[in-house]
């Protein structure tokens, strides 16, 4: 492993270790009413996206808590879910999660022994990670036909700029010092490059965590609207992911 990655590492391991010293679902935004609704939404479009089902053999890479884990069991899934923080890893492995899920403290690029996988996933993970070696790594783990999925920052979202570009707003959103955010267009060259096919990079998501639960629905049914108008739907908080390998 190149010197640069280890300390990269590194320095994800050191800042999920403080983010288990409190409450890492509050800190990502997924506590609120708005940040339940909003993960619901993320875990269903990711399980779509890479048909997980019965006998499907999955890696969830960078689980954290094991809250979109949780969620995606109910698939009937095998799912290995792997972190590099022990201290979040006994937090997942506290939910008592129902159904074929193994949770691990490792890195998704140890997993080789355990592939190859018909789908590998995962929420706000790759924007962690080194893209190019990453979505290398992710090919070579899954099998013939097998399904990447993930959904990640968009870099094009006012709020999600700031936070990755003003030090002050990175510090205070409790950002780790290496993460970024993605340009789709970028994202769909990286694919292409690590040899994916079938490649769709979307926007989606202009609903809040901090939404007041009055304004939920509203907001939510205003957000579809916004998704599918040209121009305005490129500013949507994140983006979906999803390819295939040849």
């Amino acid at each position: 492993m190149p010197l640069s990655t280890h300390a990269r590492l590194e320095r994800e391991a050191a800042h999920g270790r403080l983010l288990a010293c409190g409450n890492p679902e509050h800190i990502w935004g997924w506590a609120t009413p708005a940040g339940r609704r909003r993960a619901r939404r993320r875990a269903d479009l990711i399980a779509s996206a890479a048909h997980l089902g019965p006998g499907r053999r999955v890696l969830e890479v960078g689980c954290g808590t094991g809250m979109f884990t949780e969620m995606w069991a109910a698939s009937g899934a095998q799912i290995l879910a792997v972190d590099l923080v022990p201290e979040l890893i006994e937090r997942a492995r506290a939910r008592l999660i129902t159904g074929q899920v193994r949770f691990e403290a490792m890195p998704f690029e140890a997993c080789g022994a355990d592939g190859p996988f018909d789908a590998i996933v995962g929420s706000s993970i790759l924007h962690h990670l080194e893209i190019r070696p990453a979505l290398r790594r992710i090919y070579q783990l899954l099998a013939p036909g097998g399904r990447l999925a993930f959904a990640e920052p968009n870099m094009l979202n006012p709020q999600v700029w700031l936070t990755k570009h003003v030090p002050w707003i990175r510090k205070a959103m409790g950002d780790s010092p290496d993460e970024t955010a993605f340009v789709g267009p970028h994202l769909i060259e990286h694919l292409r490059h690590a040899g994916f096919h079938q490649v769709r990079v979307s926007t989606f998501d202009f609903l809040h965590p901090s939404t007041p639960p009055v304004l939920i629905e509203a907001v939510a049914r205003l957000g579809c609207v916004l998704e599918r108008l040209p121009g305005i739907r490129q500013i949507a908080g994140s983006l979906i992911i999803s390819a295939v390998r040849e």
